[in-house]
């Protein structure tokens, strides 16, 4: 069989994703691009006499040197051995969407676009001559549905084609006679240095006239680096005589004037736009008034679905595991090692596994939400709150979204910031949102005291996180982070019916990640804190004469205020550094299983809290340092252990002190 490494490129929210997931279904993995932290999807599947090598490229709208995610997207086009690009285009917008089509050019990529959306396109009374604009690109164009794969076949067939037959996309360029006269005279300069022509040379050129700085630094190594740049400063002085604007910006207007040529051509539609039916949608989902109403409603909606459906499917786990564990434990001869089983394994790991349906149903509703299009709205109503109220722009509120599901990519999410002080207070907030890791531990506490106001309380969770955030947040900027945010654009990504297989990939990749966990870090918890409990030999297991119960006790009275004193729970936050799951299973591996067959985790947590600490505990759970996954991932993206330390300090503080306020103000209340 014949190997094709090819790659999908695009802006956020065209469908790449989709396409990805359709042609490769589980047949992919993740991991970072070598030398780089930017997350690598990469799939393989088989068509004809090819075998697909296929990499999801990031999400971009340009190939600057703007972030690292735009850095790997025209390195993989330029210096990686791929055979095509296939380029995924949002039909219904091509104006914005082609602007990255025409860098791809300038590199001349060996491409192919993919028209998906066309359905949206039709609505709008967009109608495109495929042919036409084909003629004019130089390159097949062909009509997909990523949801349905229709035209998949098509443009696996134009892919094998075009890789058998690569072309020049530069040619197809319009830029002006002026422009192009002064393009022309670099690209002679340059080519008389073949070192620079390991990428076209009219690349080199657009990207010294828009400063560039990697591109730049290679120049200046050149033999004749200081030739070239002396006369970039010269055409970028001219431009700027004639255009009255910088050398970036009349590039940016040269492509977007081929682009408006491109469209004029072989688009017709209307002159005045109807509005789609996501504008009609908009008009209610981010009015100003109901906007964040309906998102706490669409919440709360999710968190009782979540409970609801989930809490009878882990209670059937439950009962499972316990029955296993009557089975199983009596047969084992060695004390301790049934001891282990019964206590660490069923009480630990397996009370943490219980939760898999809850976990499970939150990443399929998150998955929904963001496939449909609300995901974006829901963190642009939130962005628009934290303007008004301390002065942070967008994108660092993107990475914050993404905490509800986990920190570390939420962490990795913040290079997209160009403004290492937006990226770094970003970092800094993302500890308080509330990720599905710390599921378990509330749905612990709200079937021990609140069993009739789950979906309350666990929203109550989430918006206390986001609170905190925001106090946390204005403090900083007045302090260690001062200074207004930049702005930018938030996509509002057209609403559409989410791809069932998408979703399940999607939710699939996040449970396997919990899972996971739950074999590795919370094992090893689990482990630990089993040893911890038997010894020294002789004491009754997990009593307070037992070495856990030593080292609890020796740190509860720090507790005391905040409303949970007790060495059970003092250890327990000690094992949620290693990961949040981990406090349920430390829960377990004390309350073991009851001999009256009443969870044994439920009966601990009766017998250490009441409904005030339980809300208090289940407050410091969720703003106290963050797992250590979280901050290794924050020490890889500062480069030092500076911030993760700061962040640890911040975190612990605020978790003390609102917890410290919930409890008492909670008793002055009356509130037991």
């Amino acid at each position: 069989m014949k190997k094709l490494i090819v790659g999908l490129a695009g802006n956020p929210n065209v469908g790449k994703t989709t396409v990805f997931n359709q042609l490769t279904g589980m047949h992919q993995h993740v991991g970072n691009w070598p030398g780089k932290t930017v997350e690598r999807a990469e799939g393989h599947f088989t068509h004809g006499n090819y075998e697909y090598d296929l990499i999801d490229l990031p999400g971009n709208y340009a190939l600057s040197a703007h972030s690292i995610e735009e850095i790997v997207s025209r390195d993989f086009i330029v210096d990686d051995d791929s055979d095509v690009i296939v380029n995924v285009v949002d039909a219904a917008n091509l104006q914005r969407n082609l602007y990255l089509t025409v860098q791809m050019m300038e590199l001349d990529a060996n491409m192919i676009l993919a028209l998906n959306m066309n359905d949206f396109a039709k609505k709008r009374e967009h109608y495109i001559d495929i042919d036409l604009m084909s003629e004019l690109l130089g390159f097949p164009i062909i009509e997909i549905n990523a949801k349905t794969k229709d035209g998949f076949e098509e443009l696996l067939s134009a892919v094998e084609k075009q890789a058998a037959k690569p072309i020049n996309t530069s040619e197809k360029l319009a830029y002006g006679a002026e422009l192009k006269e002064h393009l022309e005279d670099i690209q002679a300069l340059i080519e008389q240095d073949e070192n620079l022509l390991d990428v076209p040379s009219i690349w080199t050129a657009i990207k010294l006239l828009e400063k560039d700085s990697i591109v730049i630094q290679k120049v200046q190594k050149s033999s004749i680096g200081s030739k070239i740049m002396i006369e970039i400063d010269k055409v970028s002085k001219h431009l700027n005589d004639i255009y009255q604007e910088g050398s970036e910006e009349v590039i940016a207007n040269a492509r977007y004037a081929f682009i408006d040529g491109l469209v004029a051509e072989a688009v017709d539609k209307p002159d005045i736009e109807k509005p789609t039916t996501s504008d009609k949608i908009d008009k209610i989902l981010t009015n100003r008034i109901l906007a964040i109403p309906i998102f706490l409603v669409i919440m709360w909606v999710m968190f009782q679905i979540v409970f609801t459906i989930g809490s009878p499917m882990q209670k059937f786990l439950e009962v499972v595991f316990k029955q296993l564990a009557v089975m199983v434990c009596p047969a084992i001869p060695n004390p301790f090692l049934a001891s282990f089983i019964e206590k660490g394994i069923f009480g630990g790991v397996c009370g943490v596994l219980s939760f898999l349906p809850i976990i499970f149903l939150m990443f399929l509703c998150l998955s929904i939400l963001e496939d449909c299009g609300y995901l974006a709205r829901a963190a642009f109503t939130l962005d628009l709150l934290m303007h008004k109220l301390v002065g942070l722009h967008g994108k660092a509120f993107i990475p914050m979204i993404l905490g509800f599901g986990c920190g570390v990519p939420a962490v990795m999410a913040t290079r997209t910031m160009e403004n290492e002080s937006d990226r770094l207070l970003a970092m800094m907030l993302i500890p308080f949102m509330s990720c599905t890791a710390r599921l378990p531990i509330y749905a612990i506490f709200t079937a021990a005291f609140f069993p009739d106001n789950a979906g309350t309380v666990l929203l109550a969770m989430y918006l206390l996180g986001i609170l905190v955030a925001l106090v946390v947040a204005a403090i900083l900027k007045r302090t260690i982070f001062k200074g207004m945010s930049a702005p930018f654009v938030m996509e509002l990504p057209t609403y559409k019916l989410p791809s069932l297989k998408g979703i399940l990939i999607h939710t699939w990749e996040k449970v396997k990640g919990f899972i996971k966990k739950a074999g590795t870090i919370i094992l090893a918890a689990v482990i630990i804190m089993w040893v911890l409990s038997i010894f020294p030999l002789g004491v009754a297991y997990g009593s307070q004469q037992s070495l856990l119960g030593m080292i609890g006790s020796a740190i509860a009275p720090i507790f005391k205020p905040i409303g949970f004193g007790t060495w059970q729970a003092a250890v327990a936050i000690v094992a949620g550094l290693l990961a949040k799951e981990a406090i349920v299973g430390t829960l377990g591996t004390l309350g073991g299983l009851d001999e009256d067959d009443e969870d044994g985790i439920i009966r601990l947590v009766h017998d250490v809290f009441t409904p005030l600490s339980a809300f208090s505990f289940m407050a410091f759970s969720l703003l106290y340092i963050p797992c250590f996954a979280a901050l290794g991932t924050i020490k890889q993206e500062t480069g030092s252990w500076k911030w993760p330390l700061i962040m640890s300090a911040i975190t612990l503080v605020t978790a003390y002190v609102v917890s410290f306020l919930i409890f008492n103000i909670g008793g002055l209340l009356g509130f037991a």
